[in-house]
Parts: C-alpha cells; sequence; structure tokens
C-alpha cells in the first residue's frame, strides 16, 4: 500500500491530525500526505523551515541546540516535529531536516522526527543519488518512519 494513504489510515483510525515541519524535502512530504482523497481530515498543515532563522523563530528550536548538534540533527529534528506539533495543534508532528545536496561531505544525510503527546523520536538517514532522489527518499523514509511508531502504539 502507498505509505502516504496507509499513514492516513492510521491516523484516521485514531481521529489523530498531523502537521509537518520540512526543511530538506521542501514541502514534499506534506504534497505527498495530501496527494491522498480525503486528507483534510487528518492533514492540518505545514510549515518549510528551509532557514535556520525560520525553524527557530517560529518551530521555536532552541539556538544551542543547533549550536551543539547542526541543523541536520535528530535533536534539532524533534525540536521542529514538538515546534510544529504545538504551532498547529495536532495530535502527530513529523519533521525532515537534511542536506540534498549539490555540494558539501554530508549529502544524503536526513534526520526525521516524529512527535505526540507521550512520544518523541528520531532517526538519522543516509541515501544516495541527486538532489531530487534524495529528497524523494527522505520524504518516503518519512512517512515510513511514522507508519511503524503508529503501528507500535496500535
Amino acid at each position: 500500500m502507498d505509505a502516504a494513504i496507509e499513514l492516513g489510515r492510521l491516523l484516521s483510525e485514531r481521529g489523530w491530525t498531523i502537521g509537518c515541519a520540512e526543511s530538506c524535502t521542501g514541502g514534499l512530504l506534506t504534497s505527498r500526505l495530501t496527494d491522498v482523497a480525503g486528507s483534510s481530515d487528518y492533514v492540518k498543515g505545514g510549515v518549510i523551515s528551509y532557514a535556520t532563522a525560520v525553524k527557530l523563530d517560529l518551530l521555536k528550536v532552541k539556538p544551542s541546540t543547533v549550536e551543539q548538534f547542526t541543523v541536520v540533527s535528530e535533536q534539532v529534528a524533534l525540536e521542529m516535529a514538538d515546534g510544529v506539533r504545538r504551532l498547529l495543534g495536532t495530535d502527530v508532528g513529523l519533521s525532515t531536516t537534511g542536506y540534498a545536496g549539490p555540494s558539501g561531505d554530508e549529502i544524503g544525510l536526513v534526520c526525521v522526527g516524529f512527535s505526540t503527546e507521550d512520544r518523541r523520536v528520531a532517526q538519522r538517514f543516509r541515501f544516495n543519488g541527486s538532489r531530487i532522489e534524495i529528497k524523494s527518499s527522505a520524504a518516503n523514509a518519512a512517512l515510513e518512519f511514522a507508519i511503524d511508531l503508529l503501528k507500535q502504539n496500535s
């Protein structure tokens, strides 16, 4: 089953809503979720926090977290997920932050954050390919990550 459809089904079964905070995926994650008919029942919105200032000012990521761990870290992904969940008033916050390229030593490094009232989890991923392929892989990984975590809570 398509991951966006599956995630929507799991959210709907619980009566939960989701919000996304995206950096490296640039809105692709939220786009995938809203490609599903009926997604307005569970998708409240998303924040494209491409610039560090947006992460800090809008999502309330702590400057000390960025200084200690960098913007592409599990810690920042968690704070982004927490921030979007609070900002949009959702049950689930899902975030992506990473390096999609085209240059640098860390190309393909992506961190995904997941936040609910009772659970905060982040995971680091490494993808290969072009910038567009990395963004697509990151969005897919975020969907699958959220599915796995929601199934664990069943």
